[in-house]
């Protein structure tokens, strides 16, 4: 028998990395990456450049237009990007950088393709314990995708459901940077940053959790900021 495949969705930041290099352990990886109307494409450069690196067997990126629905600061021009001094209190609230329903689509596509090469599992870089309060990064929402992915496809029906794995979904940001420096992941490829300038912000949360990561991690954080 062969070796398992799996789909993993690779958004081209920290986690995702981090998720795609545990799976290249004991899948064959193809990537998956949305092109979803962010208000920038440096993550999609940082996916690619990622998925080359690990020389994954294949990697599509798909086009999703969420812009069309907007609600979110990273949709939206017109809504501004939060920015934070500190990571504290990240996580009291829903920001405004949540994207309406996001991950839920996205798993969706990556079961459908999981279902359509034959992949038994679908990994996600979801992460509940730093989490900037997005409802769909819960253990309790994955738990319900999975039921959801049981009842509602072909091979869930005929008793071989597609698995959605979140190997970093109890890990800290600062367990995670550990386990990518250890898995070699080339955290100098990845994009965090909401903003989509040439250097990272440094001052929005994404930035603020990543950088909380590395220092409490005690590995330095390869990625520019401009403050």
């Amino acid at each position: 028998m062969g070796i398992e495949r799996a789909v993993v969705l690779l958004s081209g930041g920290l986690d995702s990395a981090t998720c795609l290099a545990i799976a290249s352990k004991d899948y064959e990886v193809h990537a998956l990456t949305f092109d979803y109307g962010s208000r920038h494409s440096k993550e999609i450069a940082a996916a690619r450049a990622v998925a080359k690196h690990f020389g994954v067997r294949s990697h599509r990126v798909v086009k999703v237009d969420l812009a069309s629905i907007g609600g979110s600061s990273l949709t939206e021009h017109a809504i501004p990007v939060k920015r934070v001094e500190s990571e504290e209190g990240i996580g009291r609230t829903i920001p405004n950088t949540y994207v309406p329903a996001r991950n839920m689509t996205f798993l969706s596509i990556g079961v459908a393709l999981a279902e359509s090469i034959g992949a038994s599992s679908v990994f996600i870089g979801a992460n509940s314990v730093d989490y900037s309060g997005y409802p769909d990064c819960r253990p309790e929402f994955i738990e319900a995708f999975q039921r959801a992915a049981e009842l509602g496809t072909k091979t869930g029906v005929e008793g071989r459901p597609v698995r959605i794995e979140a190997p970093l979904l109890r890990m800290s940001k600062a367990e995670i940077v550990k386990k990518g420096a250890k898995l070699r992941v080339p955290f100098g490829m990845t994009w965090t940053c909401y903003s989509g300038r040439r250097t990272a912000c440094g001052l929005c949360e994404a930035c603020q959790l990543r950088l909380a990561g590395f220092r409490e991690a005690g590995v330095r954080d390869p990625v520019k900021y401009a403050d």
